[in-house]
């Protein structure tokens, strides 16, 4: 906590600073703040459309027109300075190539794609994401995090060629401490181990410069997207993702970060349910892929990725479709809130859903009304114990009219649900790092992994069913906030997607 501290603050100093300059500039001009007030009045006129017209979801766009038209002149140099600070990111420009140039890896194997040419979901992924759907896959789930990380060691000890490492959160502890002395003794025998953490992610858990610790072990090290005092607050573009590929043959995801509390020792919040899933199949190269991608940005060292890829051909058993899939900010599409609307859109008996946050806007408000309203079972489990107090009373904003809808909303009352889980028909689910919420769908590099007609998809429904039963349903009445309450929640819906 001390050194998340002492980082905030500078970042903070970093704030003030250019918030000082902005008052200065506005002083200096004092004298003639008629024609200014008018100049950045039509200025955040123009702004606004723009906004309007090229805008993909007007939810997330309201708060910032919203200020541009109250405040003009600090909207329209807010505004500015963020798309400035965006556009001229080195980093990111270098992701978004690195995106481009990585899609010649991802190639659809056609003869799969006769098999689910007539199945609009999947075609979404495979043509539109553009990550190729695999049939030859044996898929675990894990309900638990202690469940997942005991495989995980499993399969790093048999690591002989690389593992690819790349997560949000790594704190010290029992898990982490766990792992790293199989990564450092792998390294030493020549394995070419590679770790991805998010700076964000690991600033109250990791010292600023850890990285060089474990470069001096032999593991090959990125911070992404370090923290910087000027213009930092704009820094929205966190990594997100957990993704652990091991030899090219395994693949771990799910929801589950590199910390004590995820395998429930320690926990803060009560019983920690969160989960992973371990892949061995042609759906790894996926992982790979994004993993390498992102990796490739910051240090351009493969120019073939392919000799990271296992050669699965001998692996013919049809075991349903599996597609892992990465969201990134970058590009057009918004996979993440794309996949959860099909599944949504098209349910016919039920769909289950696991989310730590729900904050929604107004498409997948109206897409899960209305599958209710289509005769749908849709139910949502989300924490009893908030992690964020804040973040858990926007969510709880939300259960109030998808009550009153028809949606069925649970509170785990052991705990925090931290899981990320679509499962519907008892034939789709998909389980990842997206949560419901705008930084998710929005702004972070997520990944998420869909399923159709696979064996786990019954582990995953079961894993709801049991969770609800610990669970206690939400009633319309307790649903309803208070006048105070609901002044409080509407507010904080306003700026949500700014949080």
């Amino acid at each position: 906590m001390k050194m998340a501290v002492e980082r905030g603050l500078v970042v903070l100093i970093g704030l003030i600073l250019q918030l000082t300059v902005s008052l200065f500039f506005y002083l200096f001009f004092i004298e003639n703040i008629v024609a200014i007030n008018i100049l950045f009045g039509v200025i955040s006129i123009l702004l606004t459309l723009a906004l309007i017209k090229n805008s993909k979801n007007y939810s997330y766009t309201l708060p910032i027109i919203i200020i541009l038209i109250l405040f003009p002149i600090i909207g329209a140099l807010l505004y500015i300075i963020y798309k400035n600070s965006q556009n001229s990111s080195k980093a990111l420009r270098k992701i978004k190539q690195s995106e481009l140039d990585s899609k010649k890896y991802l190639i659809q194997d056609e003869n799969i794609r006769d098999e689910y040419k007539d199945v609009s979901r999947i075609r979404y992924l495979s043509d539109f994401s553009r990550f190729p759907v695999s049939t030859n896959n044996d898929v675990s789930y894990y309900p638990l995090g202690e469940e997942a990380f005991k495989v995980m060691l499993e399969e790093l000890r048999k690591a002989e060629k690389f593992i690819f490492f790349e997560y949000f959160i790594v704190a010290h502890g029992t898990m982490w401490d766990s792992i790293l002395e199989i990564l450092k003794e792998k390294a030493t025998k020549g394995v070419d181990v590679r770790v991805i953490y998010d700076d964000v992610g690991c600033i109250s858990t990791l010292d600023k410069n850890y990285h060089l610790e474990l470069e001096k072990y032999g593991i090959k090290c990125i911070v992404f997207n370090r923290l910087n005092p000027i213009g930092s607050v704009f820094m929205n573009n966190r990594d997100h993702r957990k993704i652990l590929v091991i030899d090219g043959k395994v693949a771990f995801s799910g929801g589950i970060n590199i910390a004590d509390e995820y395998i429930n020792v320690n926990s803060r919040f009560g019983h920690w349910k969160d989960n992973g899933i371990r892949i061995s199949g042609d759906g790894v190269w996926n992982y790979t892929v994004m993993f390498l991608t992102m990796w490739n940005s910051y240090k351009n060292e493969d120019e073939d990725f392919t000799k990271f890829k296992y050669d699965f051909s001998d692996k013919k058993e049809h075991t349903g479709f599996v597609c892992p899939y990465g969201e990134s900010p970058l590009d057009e599409e918004v996979t993440g809130e794309d996949v959860y609307l099909n599944i949504l859109n098209q349910a016919n008996d039920y769909v289950y859903i696991f989310t730590p946050y729900l904050i929604i806007d107004t498409d997948m408000v109206n897409a899960l009304s209305l599958a209710v309203k289509r005769g749908v079972d849709v139910r949502i489990v989300i924490p009893g114990i908030p992690d964020k107090k804040l973040v858990y009373t926007l969510t709880e904003s939300y259960a109030e009219p998808l009550i009153k809808s028809g949606v069925k909303i649970y509170k785990y009352t052991p705990g925090f649900v931290h899981s990320k889980v679509f499962v519907s028909d008892d034939k789709i689910a998909t389980v990842g790092t997206i949560n419901m919420d705008y930084r998710s769908l929005y702004l972070h590099f997520e990944c998420g992994c869909y399923f159709e007609n696979v064996d786990i998809i019954k582990d995953v429904k079961n894993d709801l069913v049991e969770t609800m039963a610990k669970s206690h349903e939400v009633t319309k009445k307790e649903a309803e906030p208070n006048f105070i309450k609901s002044i409080w929640q509407a507010l904080l819906r306003l700026i949500a997607p700014l949080m």
